[in-house]
């Protein structure tokens, strides 16, 4: 294969396109080719392991697709039985009877003796490159390994090569300081490290030098973006509040908690800066950051500016406004809602409110961000569930007032662990809400097999009975719209067989907005017991007497999803209920999620656990983003390293906000050396 044509396969295949994307391509683990095993000790719960030893009786055994190549190895202790079924032509041309060989594979035990498939074999007394303690094992594609034999021994011998070329080349890109101060292994010894081991401790310094500074470039950028706005763009100073003061002493029937209180400080500080305000406010389902928004909206109001409040969903501005309009109404402010079903006659008098500046506040969806919504003075643009609405609908709404741009508070109940938010919304300023208002009782989860369906159904009268209204959710697979559609009407079915005296509303996909909308409103109104549902049943759906919820085959579902769905119930003052509901059969990542649920109801606890289980590609649709292009650090298991990069980030940054002293030149040296477009700034061009 010539040069040209490996170079395409393997932009084409791996992504590497540059001689820095393949010294950047790390192995993915390790093998140790120090020990060698006897025939007589193996056995099935052996890993990978080597054995020395004679080949023999080498033959060709079946005929067409089911022919196989075997062979023996022979140590004085036993035999081994080696078996081919692909690649057999150029096994048969390099396998030698009477050979000595190091025999390399997972063996397995059949009819009581040992056997190995697709093994790799070393003539003993060959002397290979970069032979080291540990040995690397580099992911590739089964295109490459099948057609075009670039294995991973391929590529280690190609990253050789490389390395040997490379390293006069490779420049030191962390400033001394940082080395010293961390206990840093310089970056062209990390590099050899980390594909050419020459002992554990060697590799996990090279792996701690490699991960800190991706970590640290990536919080850099973010740093320096944050810094950057908040010395050039300027935000309206909101200073004087009486209306807040009269709202606090006269209107407000509840006490705020701590972290609401807190938070509210966070934002009102900002208000106060002349700078504009980028803030992530994260809080569980029902902690009540709606209220914040509106006594965020209400600093607005009082100082001569508008705000708009925009939701994901009609059902959610809805509610939102629904809440608000009685406080608003209370006190002499006008707020208005703007849907994708407002009226055309009442939207020509909601533009006219708006651009006259007599509206002072706007809740609405998708449908603020059209261009004849325009303001006279827009203040404030406050997002719920953020991660539903991308940058380009951000800078939209940012778009509404061309003197001075809005402050902006992004709202979501979807927890997001630390290690995350400090690199998905590391330019953003961060607060949290951790505490349930007063009067809520914790939801009490608990897990039941199939076989106690009786017992729960029981449950589920006796609450109905009371007065208490029930969700029943079946999970959403994307594969099969048919197959939901089955599980969701046969769970239907059986519903309305156990409980013949009760109302049911039913809510899925497949449905028209309308339907669902009057669905979920019979539900509202109590007009129905229980809903039955798809995952469709809306983040932040607010029926406070609706205290039960059963998740059908909650084994299917991920522990993020879990917690959002548990969240619907609990909103009211009665004690609720979560019930996950699954068979017998459950794989060990499933047992962790439901265990989590049923021992906690701490979202970021939740959303740490999720992390470790799935990776951080699944969670918000982090890996398409391109916001997350790393290449060693890893999220869920790197969290200390990120928060100490990120400090070191912060320090360097504090002192030296351009990166223009000496001491800072290779960190300068080596931003300066990448495209403008580069993601990762930790990246080698």
């Amino acid at each position: 294969m010539g040069s040209t044509q490996r170079a395409l396969l393997l932009s084409k295949e791996l992504n590497l396109f540059t001689y820095g994307d393949l010294i950047q391509r790390y192995p993915f683990r390790y093998l140790d080719r120090t020990q060698v095993y006897k025939v007589a000790d193996l056995n099935d719960d052996l890993p990978y392991v080597q054995v020395r030893g004679m080949l023999r009786g080498k033959e060709l055994v079946g005929e067409g697709p089911k022919q196989r190549l075997t062979a023996k190895v022979g140590d004085g202790t036993g035999e081994l039985e080696l078996v081919w079924f692909k690649g057999i032509k150029w096994v048969q041309q390099v396998a030698k009877n009477n050979q000595e060989y190091i025999v390399f594979g997972k063996p397995t035990m059949f009819n009581g003796r040992p056997q190995m498939a697709h093994p790799e074999l070393e003539e003993v007394g060959e002397n290979k490159p970069g032979q080291s303690f540990l040995q690397p094992v580099y992911n590739t594609s089964e295109k490459l390994k099948n057609y075009h034999r670039v294995d991973s021994k391929a590529i280690m011998r190609m990253t050789a090569e490389l390395l040997k070329l490379a390293q006069p080349h490779i420049k030191e890109s962390l400033s001394p300081a940082l080395i010293e101060r961390y206990g840093l292994m310089p970056k062209v010894h990390a590099l050899q490290q980390i594909h050419f081991p020459q002992s554990a401790e060697l590799l996990a310094a090279a792996q701690f030098r490699l991960k800190f500074e991706e970590l640290f470039f990536v919080q850099l950028k973010l740093l320096r973006q944050r810094d950057q706005r908040k010395v050039t763009l300027a935000g309206q100073v909101f200073k004087e509040v009486p209306t807040l003061v009269d709202f606090y002493k006269n209107h407000l029937t509840f006490d705020l908690t701590g972290a609401q209180k807190r938070v509210i400080h966070d934002i009102y500080k900002d208000f106060c800066t002349g700078k504009q305000m980028n803030r992530l406010l994260q809080g569980d389902v029902g902690s009540g950051k709606t209220i914040v928004a509106f006594i965020s909206m209400l600093m607005a109001a009082d100082n001569g500016a508008q705000s708009c409040l925009m939701a994901p969903t009609e059902i959610l501005a809805d509610q939102h406004y629904t809440g608000l309009k009685v406080y608003a109404d209370a006190l002499g402010i006008k707020i208005g809602k703007l849907t994708g079903s407002t009226r055309t006659s009442e939207r020509r008098v909601l533009h006219e409110e708006l651009r006259n500046g007599t509206m002072h506040m706007l809740v609405g969806t998708h449908a603020l961000l059209e261009d004849v919504v325009q303001f006279r003075n827009l203040g404030l643009t406050i997002m719920d569930e953020q991660h539903r609405f991308g940058v380009a609908q951000r800078s939209k709404l940012w778009q509404k007032n061309p003197h001075i741009i809005p402050h902006v508070l992004v709202m979501t109940a979807t927890p997001i662990p630390r290690t995350l938010a400090m690199t998905l919304y590391g330019d953003l300023d961060v607060s949290v809400i951790d505490e349930l208002p007063a009067g809520r009782k914790p939801i009490v989860t608990v897990h039941r097999f199939d076989a106690n369906r009786l017992k729960v159904f029981e449950f589920i009268r006796d609450q109905v009975k009371i007065g208490r209204q029930v969700y029943i959710v079946y999970p959403l697979i994307e594969e099969s719209e048919t197959m939901d559609y089955k599980d969701l009407t046969d769970g239907y079915e059986s519903v309305a067989r156990a409980f013949p005296e009760m109302q049911i509303s039913i809510v899925h996909g497949r449905m028209k907005a309308e339907e669902k909308d009057y669905e979920m409103q019979r539900f509202i109104k109590k007009e129905t017991q229980i809903m039955v549902a798809t995952t469709v049943i809306e983040v932040g759906v607010n029926v406070p007497n609706a205290s039960v919820m059963v998740i059908e085959s909650a084994e299917r579902f991920g522990l993020s999803q879990l917690h959002q769905l548990r969240g619907r119930v609990g909103r009211g003052a009665d004690q609720s209920y979560c019930i996950l509901m699954t068979g017998f059969k459950l794989s060990k990542d499933a047992r962790t999620r439901l265990e989590t649920m049923v021992r906690t109801n701490n979202g970021f606890e939740i959303a740490d656990i999720d992390l470790k289980l799935r990776g951080p590609g699944d969670l918000m649709g982090t890996q398409q983003s391109g916001v997350l292009d790393l290449l060693i650090a890893d999220l869920a298991k790197d969290g200390r390293i990120l928060s100490e990069s990120r400090a070191a980030a912060q320090t360097i940054l504090a002192e030296d906000p351009n990166l223009a002293s000496p001491e800072n030149a290779n960190i300068r040296h080596h931003i300066e050396s990448l495209p403008a477009t580069a993601v990762n700034w930790s990246r080698i061009s």
